[in-house]
């Protein structure tokens, strides 16, 4: 612990934090308290040498019988339970995952569910995890469906994104499902920028009960895997060389009906932009929130204590213009409505069109 401090007394800036704030009076207070969280992107410290001496304990393996995953697509009962609160190793844990996908299937926009007519659990320590079955819409044919889980503590990374759509081409599946607690910025844009026109990937987060535990009185037994789209946006170049950027909506593919819908703009909850994103951290540079319907209550609250044009430019869908930056890089992460996150990286030395 000792080496831990010391590590950190060396490299990191140092902030005291209080636990008694300053009271003001005669301002309005607009939100609760927060936490902020993040997700280490652990791809990325792997080649680092560690300050903390020794290895990490191995986990208990699985008993087989406990784990196992059948073709049975009711599924239920105690043995979901069960996966729960046993010792899980990545295997027995992606098993476990394997087993709600069968019995929940996957949530498409409208809350249309689509379910597996067989799924079945891949143990050849590959890049894909389940291989599965389920009917698509217009009444087509059944078609052969992949997923790929992400880690249990931790985002889906491109690399990831990229072995599976390559396994998945090399085995002849239709689509495939990746299915995570968290995707980074390059894994959406792989996943979104799908290279294989044979392969159709879809992005589905799944719910964080599922990682909870027995932590939680009550968890969700329905929707735990959602499937999220791409953020629709338009790149515009302004007269004076700087860069302005419209989200339009979200994108998603539908394969209950085969078609893509849209939610439209004022529907987002809000939005982000990263104005010269490095393609490993996203920083907010610009926030809106277009969704008028939460924002019609605080404004009445408010009254006049916000100036009306600065509280519209907030609930906007066009960014104030920004330069290009270092990276020559832009990055815009949507909430879309069912609350999940999609990201989408601009190319800032393209030829954007004059706004």
């Amino acid at each position: 612990m000792a080496e831990v401090n010391a590590c950190i007394a060396a490299s990191a800036d140092q902030e005291v934090l209080v636990d008694q704030p300053r009271i003001r009076r005669g301002a309005v207070r607009v939100s609760g308290p927060f936490t902020v969280e993040g997700v280490n992107p652990y791809e990325d410290s792997l080649g680092e040498e560690s300050p903390i001496g020794g290895a990490p304990d191995a986990l208990p393996d699985a008993a087989p019988d406990e784990f196992a995953v059948s073709g049975n697509v009711s599924g239920g009962g105690a043995d979901y339970d069960a996966i729960n609160d046993a010792p899980t190793n990545a295997a027995a844990f992606r098993d476990a995952l394997a087993a709600k996908l069968r019995r929940d299937g996957v949530t498409f926009p409208g809350n249309a569910p689509k379910r597996f007519t067989r799924l079945d659990a891949l143990s050849d320590g590959g890049a894909l995890h389940a291989r599965g079955e389920w009917v698509n819409g217009g009444g087509a044919a059944a078609q052969s469906v992949a997923v790929s889980f992400g880690p249990q503590y931790g985002p889906v990374t491109a690399k990831q994104v990229e072995d599976g759509l390559r396994a998945a081409s090399i085995r002849g599946f239709d689509a495939i499902v990746f299915a995570g607690f968290g995707f980074d910025g390059a894994a959406q844009t792989a996943i979104h920028d799908d290279p294989n026109p044979n392969v159709r990937a879809h992005m589905a987060h799944i719910a964080p009960d599922v990682n909870m535990g027995g932590l939680l009185k009550d968890t969700k037994d329905a929707q735990l895997f959602t499937v999220s789209g791409a953020p629709r946006v338009d790149l515009a170049r302004t007269p004076d060389g700087e860069f302005v950027v419209t989200m339009e909506g979200v994108d998603i593919f539908d394969p209950v009906d085969n078609a893509v819908r849209s939610a439209p703009a004022d529907r987002v909850a809000a939005w982000f932009l990263d104005a010269d994103y490095d393609g490993r951290t996203f920083c907010v540079s610009q926030a809106f929130f277009p969704n008028s319907n939460a924002w019609a209550p605080l404004a009445r609250a408010l009254r006049s204590a916000v100036d009306a044009d600065a509280f519209a430019a907030f609930s906007g869908a066009a960014s104030l213009p920004f330069p290009a930056g270092e990276h020559s890089r832009a990055a815009v992460k949507v909430i879309d409505p069912r609350g999940n996150e999609v990201m989408k990286t601009l190319d800032l030395q393209g030829d954007a069109p004059y706004a």
